[in-house]
C-alpha cells in the first residue's frame, strides 16, 4: 500500500529565508494548497492521512470539516508549527479531536525533529511518523536507524520512506526536482522492497511559488510548484494505479497491529 501523508502547517517557510509572512497569509496559501490537494485525492478516489497542527485547525474548520467528510485521516502535527513544547503533544490531540470528531491515533513532528518517544506514548499516540532515516545536510544525520516500520514500548514508528541500501529519500523536495521517471523508479524499488511507502509532502507546495519572488525561496522548492506539481501528483497515483497499487490510510494500513499494541 501507498500512503501518500500530508503536513498541514502554516506555512512560515518564508521565515527561514528573511521574509517573515503574516500568520493570516501563511493559513491562506496553505488553505489553497490544501484545496488543490483535496480535488485530485478525490478525482482519483484516494485516501490519504494528513498531520495537522492545530493553529491551521483553528483557521480552517471548512477545510477541516471537508477533509473528515471525504474518508481522509487526521492526525496531529502539534500545535504550533514553528515552536514546541512536549505539553504541545497532549494538547494537540485533545483539541484536534475536539474540532474534528475523530479520534487521533498518530503524530508527526514539525520538520521531522527529534521527540521523546516516553513523551509520544505518555500523550496516548499509537504510532509516530518523526523519523526520516536518512541524511538531510544541515538537518539530520539518521543513517543508523531503522528504515522502516519499528516499535518503542507501545508505539509504533513509521519512517519516512527511504530507497534501500542508498537510502535515497523520497520526500518532498526529491518529488520537486527529481524526472518523474526516476522518482516512480525509486518508489517501485522500495515498495517491491518494503511493501508499503510512506510518502510525505505540504499543501503549500501546490501554490505557485514561483511568482512570488518575494519569499526569496530556493528553486528547490519553487521548482514544480503549484500547477506542475498537482500534475506530479496525479501522474504518480495514476502509474501506481495502473499497476495495481493500492493507496490508503496510515491507520488503515497498521489497523490490526495498532489495536494488538494499544
Amino acid at each position: 500500500m501507498i500512503l501518500l501523508s500530508f503536513d498541514v502547517e502554516e506555512f512560515d517557510v518564508p521565515d527561514e529565508f528573511g521574509f517573515p509572512l503574516p500568520l493570516k497569509d501563511q493559513i491562506e496559501i496553505s488553505k489553497i494548497g490544501l484545496t488543490n490537494v483535496l480535488d485530485i485525492l478525490l478525482r482519483y478516489n484516494v485516501k490519504a492521512t494528513f498531520y495537522t497542527t492545530v493553529v491551521f485547525a483553528r483557521h480552517a474548520p471548512d477545510i477541516l470539516a471537508r477533509m473528515i467528510s471525504e474518508g481522509h485521516e487526521l492526525e496531529s502535527h502539534s500545535v504550533y508549527h514553528g515552536q514546541f513544547s512536549e505539553e504541545d503533544l497532549l494538547a494537540s490531540k485533545e483539541e484536534l479531536e475536539a474540532l474534528a470528531g475523530v479520534r487521533i491515533k498518530g503524530f508527526r513532528m514539525p520538520r521531522m525533529m527529534p521527540v521523546s518517544d516516553e513523551a509520544i506514548e505518555k500523550a496516548g499516540y499509537l504510532f509516530n511518523s518523526s523519523l526520516h532515516p536518512t541524511w538531510i545536510p544541515g538537518r539530520y544525520n539518521h543513517l543508523s536507524r531503522p528504515r522502516t516500520t519499528f516499535y518503542v514500548k507501545k508505539v509504533l514508528q513509521l519512517p519516512a520512506s527511504v530507497t534501500p541500501i542508498i537510502r535515497f529519500p523520497l520526500f518532498w523536495i526529491t518529488f520537486h526536482v527529481l524526472p518523474m521517471w526516476l522518482y516512480n523508479f525509486f518508489c517501485r524499488w522500495t515498495l517491491k522492497k518494503d511493501g508499503y511507502l510512506n510518502l510525505y509532502f505540504h499543501p503549500w507546495e501546490f501554490v505557485d511559488l514561483a511568482k512570488h519572488k518575494e519569499f526569496t525561496l530556493p528553486f528547490y522548492i519553487t521548482q514544480n510548484s503549484g500547477e506542475a506539481l498537482c500534475r506530479r501528483l496525479a501522474h504518480l497515483i495514476t502509474h501506481f494505479q495502473s499497476r495495481g497499487d493500492a493507496f490508503g490510510r496510515t491507520d488503515e494500513l497498521f489497523f490490526n497491529e495498532l489495536n494488538s499494541h494499544a
